[in-house]
């Protein structure tokens, strides 16, 4: 009997850390997860959404990147949103999040949210659903996105340095896509992503003039593109924005592999998509057939990248205001 009583222990200690694994892995996310409690929050988050984005369309991409950089820091729990304290620098002051645009959506989507249903929807499923909804907002694809993801309430700046850079190589930014469960054909869909928005010419000064140190140029950059980017550029320039996607940057669509294609992506991370032999194929197969998964491809991997180590269950909280701790 005791013995009996000793393997059902071990059984249910099993099932209890198979549970906690799986809730951690975000497999407890579900489709219709506030339908008794806020059945009305997709809609709610659209409208808001759509109000925003027909005003301003350039908020998309600072908005779908947003939600790039909360997924892979401590996971999709919001804590990109939270402000610095007199204690603590937060995640919105770190260098790669310093350009980041578009709180003021997020906050209006729970702020309206409050009124439905008070203390129910977490602001990692809004910033999750308002990603998804400022994209298809300038004709980008419409992907489900499953709910139930707890708030976070830690947030470091210097935490913020691990996001996947701009001056990334190829196998740097395998093995960060690696570390959060994604494929290398998650990281070149998702890459594509730079169909939108813009970038300083801070991000690309040393590309053009001082690339190994002795005043030289990236030999990867298409060199007739170089002098229409060192006109927009001067060296010590590092507020001029320049398009990722020239010509449609406020457009979702896909026009980035063509452009890497001809080696004129502005990042040293586009450019090393072509220094690998499933990223460039996939480069090439989108840019010969115009996009033709890419669609169907970019909303699968977003499914997958807004379940990253997400909070569930009892974990974390649900934040009254986005940008501070309860």
């Amino acid at each position: 009997m005791a013995y009996k009583k000793h393997i059902s222990s071990l059984l249910l200690q099993l099932i209890l850390l198979a549970f906690v694994f799986v809730s951690a892995n975000g497999s407890y996310l579900k489709l219709g997860f506030y339908q008794k409690t806020c059945p009305n929050v997709e809609a709610i988050v659209a409208k808001v959404t759509a109000d925003h984005i027909s005003v301003a369309p350039s908020l998309a991409a600072p908005l779908l990147r947003m939600h790039f950089h909360d997924c892979f820091i401590r996971g999709c729990d919001g804590s990109v949103l939270l402000d610095s304290t007199k204690t603590n620098a937060a995640e919105k002051v770190g260098p790669p999040n310093l350009s980041l645009r578009g709180y003021q959506v997020i906050d209006a989507a729970k702020s309206a949210l409050e009124k439905e249903c008070p203390g129910v929807v977490s602001c990692a499923d809004i910033l999750s659903l308002v990603a998804r909804d400022a994209v298809y907002q300038i004709k980008g694809p419409w992907w489900p996105v499953p709910l139930g993801r707890r708030d976070g309430r830690v947030s470091i700046a210097l935490e913020s340095l691990s996001l996947p850079a701009p001056f990334g190589n190829i196998a740097q930014l395998k093995a960060q896509f690696a570390s959060k469960g994604l494929s290398v054909k998650d990281l070149v869909v998702l890459s594509g992503g730079h169909t939108i928005g813009t970038s300083q010419c801070s991000t690309i000064v040393i590309r053009l003039y001082n690339f190994t140190g002795k005043g030289d140029t990236d030999p990867t950059l298409d060199p007739k593109y170089v002098p229409f980017l060192k006109k927009k550029c001067k060296p010590t320039d590092t507020t001029t924005l320049l398009e990722m996607d020239p010509g449609s940057f406020r457009t979702f669509d896909e026009d980035y592999y063509t452009i890497v294609m001809k080696r004129r992506g502005l990042f040293q991370s586009d450019a090393a998509l072509l220094d690998d032999k499933e990223t460039s194929a996939y480069v090439k197969f989108q840019a010969q057939s115009h996009g033709s998964t890419f669609f169907k491809d970019f909303e699968e991997s977003m499914v997958k990248m807004g379940q990253i180590e997400v909070l569930t269950g009892s974990a974390g909280e649900i934040r009254k205001h986005c940008a501070l701790v309860n």
